[in-house]
C-alpha cells in the first residue's frame, strides 16, 4: 500500500502539478476553471429548479472571484512595465500599437479591480453608484484588452504567414542554408501556433466583458463554458513551460 502511495506522490505528473500550482498564475488558473465551472453548473441547477444546489455552487463562484482578486493585487505594474517596453521595442507599427492598447487595457482593468476588491472586503467604503460604475469601467478597459489583442493577433498572424511565403519560395543551393531555412520555418509556424491559440482564448474570453458591459446578453451556462474552456487554454501553456516544451 505503501508503495502504491509513493508511486503516486512522486510520480512525475504529481511533481509536475505542484510545480504549475506553486506560482501565482498557475493557481490563479485552476481556481478560474472551477470558478467557471461553478457559474455554469448554478446556471444549469437553477435552470432545472434546484436553487439549494444551485447556490452552493454560486456561493463557490462568488468566493472564488473574489480570492483572485487578492491573487491579482498589483499586478497592473507588470502591464504598465509592458507597455513601456512595447513603446520602444522594434517591429511593425500596428502590431506595437495595439501591443500597447492591450496592455493598457489591462493595466486600466485591474487598476480598478484591485479599488473593487478594497470595497468588496470593506476596507474602503464606495458608494453604490459609484462602486458600479468602477466595475463598470473596469469590465469596459477588460473588453478594450482583449479586442486589441484580437487585432494585434490578426496583424501578427498576417505578417507570419508573409514570412513562411517567402522562406518557402526563396531558391537555396548550400546544404547550410537549407538547414537554416527549415530552422526559421519551424521557429515561424511555432510563433504562428503560439498566435492562433491565443486568437483562440481571446475570441472566447471577449464575450465575457461584452456582456457585463450590455453589448451582448449571454448567459451564465454560456459564459461559464467560455471561461471554463479558456482557463484550461491558459493552465495548459502553464504546464507546458513547467515541463520545459514552451
Amino acid at each position: 500500500m505503501s508503495s502504491i502511495a509513493s508511486q503516486v506522490i512522486l510520480h512525475p505528473v504529481t511533481s509536475q502539478s505542484l510545480k504549475v500550482l506553486s506560482t501565482t498564475i498557475g493557481r490563479d488558473k485552476l481556481y478560474r476553471a472551477i470558478q467557471y465551472f461553478a457559474r455554469f453548473f448554478a446556471w444549469s441547477l437553477l435552470a432545472r429548479g434546484y436553487k439549494i444546489q444551485a447556490a452552493r455552487w454560486d456561493a463557490l463562484k462568488s468566493h472564488l472571484a473574489l480570492g483572485r482578486k487578492l491573487l491579482r493585487l498589483g499586478k497592473f505594474l507588470e502591464n504598465a512595465q509592458a507597455a513601456l517596453r512595447a513603446i520602444s521595442a522594434p517591429g511593425e507599427t500596428g502590431e506595437r500599437i495595439t501591443a500597447i492598447g492591450r496592455q493598457l487595457g489591462y493595466f486600466g482593468y485591474l487598476s480598478l479591480d484591485n479599488i473593487g476588491w478594497a470595497h468588496s472586503i470593506k476596507f474602503y467604503n464606495l458608494a453604490p453608484s459609484t462602486a458600479q460604475k468602477i466595475n463598470k469601467r473596469a469590465m469596459q478597459f477588460w473588453f478594450t484588452g482583449i479586442v486589441f489583442s484580437i487585432v494585434h493577433g490578426l496583424l501578427k498572424a498576417g505578417r507570419l504567414a508573409n514570412e513562411v511565403k517567402q522562406l518557402q519560395g526563396q531558391a537555396w543551393s548550400e546544404k547550410s542554408a537549407e538547414v537554416e531555412r527549415e530552422h526559421k520555418l519551424r521557429s515561424l509556424q511555432t510563433a504562428r501556433e503560439d498566435v492562433r491559440y491565443q486568437f483562440i482564448l481571446d475570441l472566447l474570453d471577449v464575450w465575457i466583458p461584452a456582456t457585463n458591459i450590455g453589448l451582448v446578453n449571454l448567459n451564465d451556462g454560456i459564459l461559464g463554458i467560455f471561461g471554463f474552456v479558456t482557463s484550461l487554454m491558459a493552465l495548459r501553456q502553464q504546464w507546458l513551460a513547467a515541463a520545459g516544451r514552451k
